[in-house]
């Protein structure tokens, strides 16, 4: 650790120096808008959104093996948060995060991060698509302006909210419809671009000269949250303590996914070290331990902002800091602009999102796919949206267990990419 201060010391300068302030500003444009939606999505204060991304950015900066990933409140923790969050409010959420760290450091100790690497990827995309699906899902009430309650499967959520679209308001949807359009164009034409904050002042422009009144998000408080209380009861110790390990398996698997993303655009394709996968998880799990007793959501690698901070210069550990302390400084100067954005503008830029995770590139090449892979992409994507997380990507991965007790029956070598009968070799 020293002698990693004392190389650090010698090497900086003014020029790495910008492209890290650069990287962490364009991380923090992207982070602003998604990390209030994502919360107000979860059903948590906005401001929890931010404040996972302040508290942990230290941590992570210290002890994570990633040198420039950005990790903050991301897509793949909503249905654990929201259904934790729906039975015990903040400390629902505080209690599922802390379980969830604290097997992320179990993960960690007993070195399964190498092991969680091997998840198939034909599981983590299908995961992808269905948490997409219910980030739009769940959002369309607050898009076209509908009141009807929660509850059930996303499924069946979609189905209620076609048959009352006759009584769409036309304020929010055309906010969330702007929004939408916004970031769609400016993502295709300027990658670097923080599309999703320009869509919002946008919308809030639009609010302000029509003089609509919608919700707002409210005051956004410069000042450490209080920490969350939660009970325990006898009954519940296993549920949660089933629903955490999900959580953290979850978050293991996307904290190493964007790790690869982001080591194939900083231009180092070789393979990291075993022992780098097991370090990033303890690093997330001490962080998660602190964003978790203020009832933060858990932070997650975020590949959208890693990859826009390593395109805009980012080399060092300072691009994460920097992108933490912009955030406070955005929420301390423009905290009274922040607090008149409009839910409907949040509710467009969630839905956005949840449509970029919808990972067409693999819908396109699903007719080539093998039929194992195909099963388990659309086993898992459906699954998320009936069931849970934790039973969807059971179900995905069950295929390749499946596929290797048939293939072990037929007396077929599963390595082989021809499938030779063991015996014939």
């Amino acid at each position: 650790m020293i002698s990693n201060v004392r190389k650090f010391r010698i090497h900086y300068n003014g020029r790495i120096f910008a492209g890290d302030a650069f990287g962490g500003l364009m991380a923090a444009l992207i982070a602003l808008p998604y990390g209030l939606s994502m919360a107000t999505l979860m059903g948590l204060p906005p401001v929890l959104g931010l404040f996972t991304s302040i508290a942990t950015a230290p941590i992570i900066t210290l002890l994570g093996r990633n040198s420039v990933m950005i990790g903050g409140t991301a897509s793949p923790t909503l249905p654990f948060i929201v259904d934790a969050v729906q039975r015990q409010g903040v400390g629902g959420a505080a209690k599922i995060s802390i379980v969830a760290a604290i097997f992320l450091m179990v993960f960690s100790v007993l070195r399964l991060g190498r092991l969680i690497q091997k998840v198939p990827q034909t599981v983590v995309s299908g995961f992808s698509c269905g948490i997409g699906a219910m980030m739009i899902i769940l959002q369309l009430n607050t898009m076209f302006g509908l009141q009807l309650k929660g509850g059930g499967s996303p499924l069946g959520q979609f189905f209620t909210t076609l048959s009352n679209l006759g009584l769409t308001r036309w304020e929010p949807a055309l906010l969330s419809l702007v929004v939408v359009a916004i970031c769609q164009v400016l993502s295709m034409k300027w990658k670097r671009f923080p599309g999703p904050l320009v869509a919002v002042a946008v919308a809030m422009g639009i609010s302000a000269l029509m003089n609509m009144h919608e919700k707002e998000v409210g005051a956004l408080p410069l000042e450490i949250p209080p920490l969350a209380g939660f009970s325990w009861s006898p009954k519940e110790v296993g549920e949660i303590l089933v629903q955490g390990f999900g959580l953290a398996f979850v978050v293991a698997v996307y904290v190493l996914l964007t790790a690869r993303v982001v080591e194939h655009f900083r231009g180092r394709h070789q393979h990291s070290k075993a022992s780098d996968a097991d370090a990033e998880l303890g690093a997330y799990g001490i962080a998660n331990i602190v964003a978790g007793i203020f009832g933060a959501p858990v932070s997650v690698g975020i590949p959208a902002r890693s990859v826009a901070n390593v395109r805009c210069g980012g080399t060092t550990r300072m691009s994460n800091l920097i992108h933490a302390v912009i955030l406070i400084l955005l929420l301390w100067l423009g905290g009274n602009i922040v607090s008149h954005i409009p839910m409907a503008a949040l509710a467009g830029v969630t839905a956005w999102m949840g449509f970029c995770l919808l990972d067409w590139s693999a819908w396109r090449r699903l007719p080539k796919m093998r039929r194992v892979d195909a099963g388990a992409f659309l086993t898992t994507a459906i699954a998320v949206l009936i069931t849970n997380a934790v039973l969807a990507v059971a179900l995905g991965c069950s295929w390749y267990g499946l596929r290797l007790l048939w293939l072990r029956y037929k007396g077929i070598d599963a390595g082989h990419p021809h499938g030779v009968p063991a015996e014939s070799r």
